[in-house]
């Protein structure tokens, strides 16, 4: 079935404002990236709440500059308030802290620096949430902006990205999100941008090893080599933890 992003827009609008309006809630906070899912999610939650109830939150943490710009251009584009909130000295702080511990090489850290940064940015916009709800007499939750492909292959920080209180875009592929984002009007040098976390250097799909194109064949069920089959298989397994927390229950 074709995509038709003009209807599952107007769907995905309608969604939200019926949860904002039967939960009592007043605006939604965001993490802007300067990718694409962040200014889609935006365009989206600006659409639906009003730009006045849409807060976007820049949280560099020794990032790419270009980032930042591309993010203030997301908020300038469609009006909302945008604040910067740098991490870069509460991370350092955070290492010197960790050496403390040991002498750990950069190698045995290289995960855990990369893991850390997501979950010092989620803490971040959970207080800018809960600080906008005192000072603005209503209640302000904190969007998720992952994509199918990435949560299929679990490529997401436990603890960090994974953790918000909607999700609008976890249902559609990347190429769905891209063409939202096309009827959306979002600047094109940042939908079409190639997605990086902003942290390691590498695009999401070095460090995956597979395309999103391969992802949403895989997916859909779509003709694919045995070998990319395997690794997208392989990735969706061993990030099985990631998806469910296993609960013991005593016996009634």
């Amino acid at each position: 079935m074709k995509f038709d992003a003009e209807k599952e827009t107007k769907k995905i609008i309608q969604f939200i404002k019926e949860y904002f309006q039967n939960n009592h809630l007043k605006g939604i906070v965001i993490g802007i990236s300067g990718g694409k899912d962040s200014a889609v999610a935006a365009a989206i939650f600006t659409k639906a709440l009003g730009k006045e109830n849409v807060i976007g939150v820049t949280l560099p943490c020794h990032s790419k500059e270009e980032d930042k710009i591309d993010a203030l251009k997301i908020a300038d584009f469609y009006g909302f308030n945008c604040i910067n909130l740098d991490l870069t000295n509460t991370y350092d702080t955070f290492q010197k802290e960790i050496n403390k511990l040991g002498n750990f090489t950069e190698k045995e850290k290289e995960n855990s620096d990369i893991n850390i940064k997501p979950r010092l940015r989620m803490t971040s916009l959970y207080y800018i949430a809960a600080l906008y709800t005192e000072i603005n007499h209503g209640t302000y939750i904190v969007s998720g902006n992952g994509n199918k492909c990435e949560e299929f292959v679990g490529y997401f920080t436990k603890g960090g990205d994974s953790v918000s209180d909607i999700k609008v875009l976890s249902d559609l592929t990347v190429d769905e999100v891209i063409k939202i984002g096309e009827y959306l009007n979002v600047p094109k040098e940042i939908l079409y941008k190639s997605p990086n976390d902003g942290i390691s250097g590498k695009t999401d799909e070095e460090k995956l090893g597979v395309t999103y194109s391969d992802i949403t064949k895989y997916i859909n069920h779509e003709d694919l080599s045995l070998e990319l089959a395997k690794k997208i298989e392989i990735l969706h397994k061993k990030n099985q933890h990631k998806f469910y927390i296993p609960t013991y229950q005593k016996q009634k």
